[in-house]
């Protein structure tokens, strides 16, 4: 490599290192703010004409919002219907009434396997609490678990909502970086889920088993068991719980409305399944069907999700027993959750292009063939690093799909959905006291700072090491 080179290199190697100083300093800078001054200062310290580098902080940011903020906007209020409406909760109670306290464990895990697909991590949790807090309470009253049933069963839906949120499109970071890096949607759907339920297994049910035991103590604060369980709850224990740390967090499911089981479901799997059948029509259909166009433009993320938005609108509306005015309210308080989100995302997509055009990208590529790394290893290990020391997987996963998007050229094939995975799974790696993710587990389920971290922290990394080694045996495909 020349010397221009190793500067380039040098150059991101500070820029990384400005980055994460910025947002742990004293002043706690915004990400998004310190993602924008690191990209300028990247620039001009590459050498890029200033003439041009606010055309590619503009076409950086423009670009990637383009492409992905719309479609998380829909996602958001998808997720607040879907939970508005009851669906969420017929899905989780169809699941798990009436099983065996051996098996509520694994079914939990696929109640929030499915109730995950378009809820973030933090919305999907508060959603299943519920449930989770009366499962538990009622197995903690029969005896019919060992350790900490709140435990047992948090566990496995941890587990279940961190890997889809990290590994999956439509979620905002699977979603930023398969664009990144030009990946095929159905493909990485595909390879999304192959590599996601056996890591659910492992870092959810199978965890929870071991655990759990270790852990007896652990038993939320009752008072927001109650408030989280249904209408045995006391009026002094509702008042204590307005204080606790679950406040504005807790649902009463005893007047949540609920809809039919077959709605729900239906409304949660259209934005898959419209975008599986694009997957479809592409590699089984002539290019000149008809049939094959159609579905390839009802399998793009944005109308797929805009058809299962619709179809959670109409339920919400009618089977939910909703006002259009109280719908409303609720859509738009769905959005405040995300701006600070598609403004960070936003960012990384400057950040990305300045790399490519001042040069750094092709500088990392030059790197990364003389020295013969593995661009999965890599993706998962910056966006792991990133994520780690900024305390925000969204960062880990925009930063790192910058800095690798050069080393796979125009991507789209297997090898670019399994970088998808792997950098969304290193993503979630070591999620610990500077994530908002480990406070909200840490103080729903009444956990000391040790707990949690076997707990959360343990479980997102099992998550995030399963993930990798799944893409990595898939890339023997490649």
């Amino acid at each position: 490599m020349t010397s221009h080179t190793w500067s380039l290199l040098l150059i991101l190697a500070v820029a990384i290192g400005a980055l994460i100083y910025l947002i742990n300093s004293r002043l706690r800078i915004h990400p998004f703010i310190a993602l924008i001054v690191v990209t300028v200062g990247t620039g001009i310290a590459a050498g890029e004409p200033v003439e041009k580098l606010i055309g590619s902080i503009e076409d950086g940011a423009g670009g990637t919002l383009g492409d992905v903020g719309i479609t998380l906007a829909l996602g958001a209020m998808l997720g607040r219907l879907l939970s508005d409406s009851g669906a969420t909760d017929a899905i989780a109670h169809a699941i798990v009434d009436r099983s065996s306290s051996r098996r509520l464990p694994w079914l939990v895990a696929a109640a929030a396997f499915v109730i995950g697909v378009p809820m973030f991590f933090e919305v999907g949790l508060i959603v299943l609490l519920p449930l989770i807090f009366s499962v538990a309470r009622r197995l903690e009253d029969q005896g019919g678990a060992k350790g900490s049933p709140y435990v047992l069963l948090g566990v496995p839906a941890i587990a279940a909502l961190a890997t889809l949120h990290g590994m999956l499109p439509p979620h905002p970071g699977p979603l930023t970086a398969m664009t990144g890096l030009h990946a095929d949607l159905g493909l990485t759907l595909a390879v999304g889920i192959v590599c996601a339920v056996p890591t659910v297994i492992l870092a959810g049910p199978v965890y929870a088993r071991w655990i759990a035991p270790r852990l007896s103590d652990v038993r939320p604060d009752a008072a927001l068991v109650a408030q989280f369980t249904g209408p045995a709850r006391s009026e002094a224990a509702t008042a204590h719980a307005s204080d606790g740390p679950g406040a504005q967090l807790a649902t009463d499911t005893a007047t949540r409305p609920r809809v039919r089981t077959g709605l729900a479901v239906t409304a949660v799997l259209i934005p898959v399944g419209l975008m599986l059948l694009r997957t479809f029509a592409e590699t089984v259909l002539d290019e000149s069907s008809p049939v094959r166009s159609a579905l390839t433009f009802v399998g793009e993320p944005l109308v797929a999700m805009l058809a299962g938005f619709l179809f959670a609108l109409g339920v919400t509306l009618t089977a939910g027993r909703r006002s259009g005015d109280a719908t409303r309210d609720s859509l738009t308080d769905s959005l405040k959750s995300i701006a600070a989100i598609l403004l960070i995302i936003g960012g990384g997509g400057a950040f990305k292009q300045v790399l490519q055009d001042s040069g750094i990208g092709d500088a990392i590529a030059s790197a990364a063939q003389g020295a013969h790394l593995n661009v999965i290893v890599l993706g998962w290990l910056i966006a792991l690093l990133l994520s780690l020391t900024t305390g925000s997987a969204t960062v880990g996963i925009v930063s790192a799909t910058g800095i690798v998007a050069p080393l796979i050229g125009t991507g789209g094939g297997l090898e670019a959905s399994l970088l998808v995975v792997a950098i969304g799974a290193g993503s979630l790696g070591l999620n610990y006291v500077n994530h908002a993710g480990f406070w909200l587990v840490k103080e729903s389920f009444g956990m000391d700072l040790t707990q949690a971290t076997k707990t959360q922290t343990a479980v997102q990394t099992l998550v995030s090491v399963f993930g990798l080694g799944m893409a990595l045996l898939l890339s023997v495909f490649a």
